[in-house]
């Protein structure tokens, strides 16, 4: 395991991230029921029949050394609210990928999600010294597309006809990132938007 994919708890004032593993299965599958986020369409969020699986998945990521992944727990309400990480870890060229992540639908649009990227861009560009993080998202996941750029993130393009969504249809994928220069600018933007809202 690299220190790419060595776990770790990050804590903030709003969030916990937490290294993931099968404990937090159930809570889980409430989250995700909260929204029932795994009908929307533009999206790939596990339904909970499917949860042990995603788990297993991503642990199994973890071994082979490209991710990092992590359940949410919001500290107001002590409640796991979702999952996220790093992933597509290339240690060589120090480069990463936000992601997976999902949130229960009364969790979105709040800070909580602010403060889980900020943690997560600190760890990957401070403790990592990644050159640069990447964010991808469908290009119909206008929510998502909105909170990658209010982060700071630019655009770098459109991948046509990237991969599949579950029902077959064709994905473009947009393709967002920050890379090390911008990052103590991008930092600043976060904290002061998590202080301006307290």
């Amino acid at each position: 395991m690299t220190p790419f994919t060595t776990p770790i708890t990050l804590a903030g004032r709003h969030a916990l991230l937490e290294p993931l593993s099968y404990d937090h299965h159930d809570n889980l599958v409430e989250a995700v029921r909260d929204g029932e986020l795994w009908r929307l369409w533009y999206t790939s969020v596990p339904p909970p029949e499917g949860m042990r699986a995603e788990i297993e998945r991503r642990l199994g990521l973890q071994q082979a050394g490209t991710m990092l992944p992590f359940a949410v727990r919001s500290l107001p309400s002590r409640k796991i609210v979702g999952m996220t990480g790093l992933m597509n870890i290339d240690a060589t060229n120090r480069h990463v990928e936000s992601g997976p992540s999902w949130y229960a639908k009364s969790v979105q649009r709040t800070l909580l999600n602010t403060e889980c990227k900020l943690m997560l861009l600190a760890h990957a560009f401070e403790s990592l010294a990644s050159i640069a993080v990447e964010f991808r998202t469908g290009f119909f996941n206008y929510a998502s597309r909105r909170a990658i750029e209010r982060l700071g993130a630019k655009q770098d393009g459109i991948l046509r006809s990237h991969r599949r969504y579950p029902d077959g249809s064709l994905r473009d994928t947009v393709v967002f990132s920050i890379v090390a220069a911008e990052w103590p600018a991008v930092k600043k933007h976060l904290e002061f938007i998590l202080t301006g809202h307290d």
